[in-house]
């Protein structure tokens, strides 16, 4: 009892209620979970299915894809849709299904034809010229012809044999991507267009419009005529024949998976 009071005479009692409620809150503290602030984070389906909605249907804004999702008896706010698409950086719709060129050529790659030409140095330094053709789903290259001297009547015949040679082979195009050099003439597009085939200029000065032809013209530079002394034109398309050859039924391609 004389320890008891010397102990009270030690601690004031506002000491000992502190000490008390110091107590229940740190147990409070512990037995209460900590939780964040505001409503729960959406479950992560829901969030991937409404990412795949909005990239699967361009044209849809956050308003259609909440009421997809309460057709399938998901119950979300729509404002929480468009906090999904924002923190995903999903523009809105109309930006969304506007088709840019980059789509233009995905969506109607088995239907795409890319030409153009490139110019070839020979041994003595004489300026030869090569017209090819590509298409956009197969990576197919044809080698048309060569020439020192591409007048309009030359690739005009060009064209028509392209033509017999799609034919030939069964391929359907609708379209074909040439930039503006005045090699291509009006009879050059008059054959084609009577063929059912659409000509699509690409801008000034904007190889990337007909990417996939600029890089095959890279690649025949780098595996070929960078590592091979022509001597005049026949040689040339010899070499270019070949390599058609090799192209077309050997190398892989990386765009298409590895197969040719």
């Amino acid at each position: 009892m004389d320890k008891l009071r010397r102990l009270v005479l030690l601690v004031r009692p506002d000491t000992l209620m502190r000490w008390h409620r110091d107590l229940l809150r740190r147990r409070h503290a512990v037995a209460s979970a900590p939780r964040r602030p505001g409503r729960p984070r959406t479950v992560r389906s829901i969030r991937a299915l409404v990412w795949r909605l909005a990239r699967e249907n361009p044209s849809w804004g956050y308003r259609r894809i909440h009421g997809e999702l309460a057709a399938l008896g998901i119950k979300i706010a729509a404002s929480t849709v468009w906090e999904i698409l924002k923190e995903q950086g999903i523009a809105p719709s109309p930006q969304r299904s506007h088709t840019g060129w980059a789509d233009f050529l995905r969506d109607q790659a088995d239907a795409l034809l890319a030409c153009d030409f490139f110019e070839v140095r020979t041994l003595t330094g004489a300026r030869l010229y090569a017209f090819a053709v590509i298409e956009h789903a197969t990576r197919r290259i044809r080698i048309l012809g060569t020439t020192a001297h591409p007048t309009g009547q030359w690739v005009t015949q060009l064209g028509r044999n392209l033509l017999m040679d799609l034919h030939e082979a069964g391929t359907t195009a609708r379209f074909l991507i040439r930039d503006r050099d005045a090699k291509f003439t009006a009879a050059f597009d008059a054959v084609l267009t009577d063929a059912a085939i659409q000509v699509v200029t690409t801008g000034i000065r904007i190889p990337r419009m007909n990417s996939i032809m600029e890089r095959w013209i890279q690649t025949c530079r780098r595996e070929l005529l960078d590592r091979t002394l022509i001597w005049n034109q026949p040689h040339l398309l010899h070499a270019l024949r070949e390599f058609e050859t090799f192209y077309n039924e050997h190398r892989p391609h990386r765009t298409l998976g590895q197969r040719h």
